[in-house]
């Protein structure tokens, strides 16, 4: 694109469709008390409105990504951010309950698409330097936005009536799509040789899939059954079949070679929990705060407030930290805070404090969010080679995805497991799965620090780094 203003017109849009895909993995969030009411469902159905989206999103992004590349950046985005729409649409007006998970699985497929294709777009529009690094800035800080302010927003549109929550993405993508046909550019783009590994992409989503059922129907089928045992063996033997295909085929969805460097399995490992933990933290939330303590969706929107305000004020200001204190320090300070907010609403009881628990725990988780989300995304990326950028940044946002929808799985096995009606017990079995990973996540970040003790030259690297996720 050749003027200043064409330029950053582009980004615009950019951001709000990024914007629009991060809301929507937690705006449905305050509107499912509603939902189940309305669409009879129980709640292992009910986690499936949640998780067949970012299974959706987590389990096709490499994919996504490999087709942008294939078939033309601009033209990619295009239809999937239609197929958005319209998929926004049908999920506001079904009125069955499988037919919202499907068009919510559909909606996350369609997010795959456009969120790789959108970051080529800018990495290929904005000139290298620091034009592109405030480009990029402003993308990252637009999807930590959308996603921690969309459970306000939930709330907000709940009172009105919950299928808001699905409709309100339909007309802003529809402006974004006439917009993008206005100003995203048309020059002829550079497209990548080779084709698509359809056998992997296949394999990891039937695989992530299979395990998420497997894991919701377990406490009825029981643990030790046939069944449950048969599908685990079903799930291994996907994950088996995807490894030798990434090892084999020509051209694979993810090069298994980049998983040896330390600090990239310790940067997927950490926004695997902390998406697993938080997503699922926010569903027994719900559950708690709506269906057991009664309160209203504005209610219940304001007791996230500070924690999504917390994120969206400092999210473009995480660079600065970074290149201050490392990202290993701001990563074990995140994952210490997730830990403490956790631990904070093990307190829940019929009678909670706002200024005891509920506050207190929301702004340690939002610290937590603020610290940790942009300082995995440096450190997944970080030495990197550029041709790898790409395959660092979707394998980052599959772990985040996919562990969103695994741990929410395990999570509603436990609040199911002694029946659909909800007890502080069941909700508080819920949040120890929660504290638990994210002390895990605090164990595994804590080696981060003795491995830049050992490695001190990768420090001056950070802040190039971060300005380029």
């Amino acid at each position: 694109m050749s003027s200043s203003s064409s330029r950053w017109g582009a980004l615009a849009v950019l951001c709000a469709v990024i914007f629009l895909d991060a809301l929507d993995v937690s705006m449905v969030g305050v509107a499912l008390p509603a939902i189940q009411h309305d669409l009879n469902l129980d709640t292992s159905a009910l986690q499936w409105v949640v998780s067949g989206y970012v299974l959706g999103y987590g389990g096709l992004l490499l994919l996504g990504g490999r087709t942008a590349d294939l078939l033309g950046r601009r033209r990619v985005f295009l239809v999937a951010l239609g197929v958005f729409a319209v998929a926004s649409l049908l999920g506001g007006i079904v009125d069955d309950g499988a037919l919202l998970i499907v068009a919510r699985f559909v909606k996350g497929v369609a997010a795959a698409f456009t969120a790789p294709a959108a970051l080529s777009i800018i990495t290929t529009t904005f000139a290298e330097g620091p034009e592109r690094n405030r480009a990029l800035s402003f993308f990252t800080a637009s999807g930590a936005s959308g996603y921690s302010l969309g459970l306000v927003l939930s709330g907000l549109l709940t009172e009105i009536g919950w299928r808001w929550t699905l409709l309100m993405p339909v007309p802003v993508a529809i402006i974004a799509l006439v917009a993008a046909l206005k100003v995203l550019p048309r020059g002829r783009e550079e497209r990548a040789e080779g084709g698509h590994d359809l056998v992997g992409a296949v394999t990891i989503t039937a695989s992530m899939l299979l395990l998420v059922f497997t894991v919701v129907q377990a406490p009825e089928a029981g643990w030790a059954s046939v069944r449950t045992i048969g599908s685990l063996a079903g799930v291994a033997a996907l994950l088996a079949l995807f490894v030798v295909t990434e090892l084999k085929v020509r051209h694979p969805l993810v090069r298994l070679g980049i998983l040896r460097s330390g600090h990239i399995v310790r940067a997927n490992l950490g926004l695997l929990i902390l998406m697993g933990s938080y997503v699922s933290f926010q569903f027994v939330a719900m559950q708690y705060f709506q269906n057991l303590l009664g309160w209203s969706a504005l209610g219940t929107a304001m007791a996230f407030l500070p924690a999504g305000v917390l994120v969206a004020v400092t999210s473009t200001k995480m660079g600065d930290f970074a290149d201050r204190f490392g990202t290993a320090k701001l990563i074990v300070i995140g994952a210490a805070a997730l830990a403490g907010g956790y631990a904070i609403f093990l307190g829940i009881d019929r009678t909670p404090s706002l200024g005891g628990m509920v506050i207190p725990g929301m702004v340690l988780l939002g610290i937590a969010f603020a610290l940790s989300f942009p300082s995995l995304n440096i450190q997944a990326t970080n030495g990197v080679s550029d041709d790898e950028q790409g395959l660092a940044s979707g394998l980052l946002n599959t772990s985040g995805q996919v562990g969103g929808a695994i741990v929410l799985a395990v999570v509603t096995a436990v609040l199911t497991s002694g029946g659909e009606t909800l007890s502080i017990e069941a909700l508080r079995a819920a949040i120890v799965v929660s504290l638990v990973l994210a002390l895990v996540g605090l164990a595994i970040s804590a080696t981060g620090l003795r491995a830049r003790k050992a490695v001190p030259a990768a420090e001056p690297q950070e802040a190039r780094v971060y300005e380029a996720v």
